[in-house]
């Protein structure tokens, strides 16, 4: 796997709801295999430049390229041909609440493919024990805890063995211990799938444990205020704001440095 390889590459973005500018200006490049970590505190921007990404809103300028391809310029087949190679996991997992587990990880499998019911029933069974959720395919999602919801939507969203799995804040909700379960599983899946994944978060034990590259985001200028890893952001860059964010809280700089060790 070359993880030289730009396979996303978001160029000179600005992402506004009508006349009101969230963010201008956005450059960064997602290397193919690693995990990329969009940050910030609430109201950056982070997840509606996760739904620019992926074509939920349009953005006001600029590009966002898959594997040196337009994303604006394809046409309608070509763009359902590319988010077909994406699996999204949203806020809380997203699920049906009137569907079994079972069921919420086929739908898009009866959606998207021809496979017979057999068929659909093995990758099915396969994608959730992949997530640790073996056994659990008649519960539905009221049944079980949040963490698991989480993991079952994980297992939605590679339903269809994605290139790219974006997570748009993962671990929200979620109490420490699953957190990094959670975390250890996002590493695990990129290992063994070869996937590129981004993440949506402001959670800095999941940012220190998980991130390859970074951007941060910051609402206050509607820019973005840095790029690259988090363990060597926090030891060399002297923006005041991506500091005191990368040290907020329990998280002091010492903490951090601990916490980013391998």
């Amino acid at each position: 796997m070359n993880t030289d390889e730009t396979k996303i590459e978001i160029q000179n973005l600005t992402i506004a709801y009508g006349a009101y500018v969230v963010m201008r200006d956005i450059n960064a490049k997602v290397k193919r295999g690693s995990v990329f970590v969009i940050m910030g505190n609430s109201g950056s921007g982070k997840s509606t430049l996760l739904r620019n990404m992926i074509g939920l809103q349009q953005p006001a300028g600029g590009d966002v390229l898959y594997d040196s391809r337009s994303f604006k310029m394809m046409d309608e087949e070509q763009r359902r041909i590319q988010l077909r190679k994406c699996g999204v996991l949203f806020q809380n997992g997203a699920l049906w609440s009137s569907m079994t587990l079972a069921e919420n990880v086929a739908l898009p499998l009866q959606e998207y493919t021809d496979w017979s019911p057999h068929d659909v029933a093995g990758v099915v069974k396969v994608k959730l024990a992949l997530v640790g959720l073996s056994g659990f395919e008649g519960y539905y999602p009221a049944e079980i805890s949040g963490g698991m919801r989480t993991r079952a939507g994980l297992a939605r969203a590679m339903a269809l063995d994605p290139e790219i799995l974006f997570f748009d804040e993962p671990s929200a909700g979620l109490d420490p211990i699953t957190s990094r379960n959670l975390d250890q599983l996002i590493l695990e899946l990129r290992d063994s799938l070869g996937a590129t994944v981004v993440v949506v978060t402001h959670e800095l034990a999941s940012i220190f444990t998980i991130a390859d590259d970074s951007i941060f985001l910051d609402a206050e200028t509607k820019t973005m205020r840095a790029n690259g890893n988090p363990k060597e952001l926090l030891k060399h860059s002297t923006d005041a704001k991506l500091r005191a964010f990368l040290t907020r809280g329990e998280f002091s700089a010492e903490h951090a440095a601990r916490t980013s060790t391998p």
